[in-house]
């Protein structure tokens, strides 16, 4: 599995500024592995809005409102477990949870509170473990 970042709080990227630019040494761009593009893509969009450019059979762009990408998926025959945890923000981490349940994931942490606020963690369609986190 192939995740460009480690422990990230990464809002939808409809939340994402536009006017967001590169910068050097920054975390810039995050790709999942996933085993099925288009169920990868009903999921994400489903559970969280995101929408998606299309590259070909094996590969599509997370894209961020107002243009430009902020990740990507590809497409392949498994998927590896253990890498850097991905986690994304929510303003309700319960609107989340039901999200990511009613699209099919599977949580694996229950909500639990931390010094700075709660998460919990799911499974992705593919088997990839991404976490949401709320600071309220």
């Amino acid at each position: 599995m192939t995740l460009a970042a480690a422990a990230l709080a990464l809002s939808s990227p409809l939340d994402a500024p536009a006017t967001m630019s590169h910068q050097h040494h920054a975390i810039d761009y995050i790709e999942f592995t996933v085993t099925d593009l288009a169920e990868a893509k009903r999921f994400y969009g489903a559970a969280f809005g995101w929408t998606f450019q299309d590259y070909g059979p094996d590969y599509v762009g997370i894209q961020r409102a107002g243009g430009g990408e902020v990740g990507g998926m590809v497409q392949a025959p498994n998927v590896a477990r253990g890498g850097p945890l991905v986690i994304l923000y929510s303003s309700d981490l319960e609107a989340s949870v039901r999200a990511v349940q009613a699209a099919g994931g599977n949580l694996t942490k229950e909500p639990f509170e931390f010094p700075g606020g709660r998460r919990f963690h799911f499974l992705d369609p593919a088997g990839n473990e991404l976490a949401v986190w709320s600071d309220s």
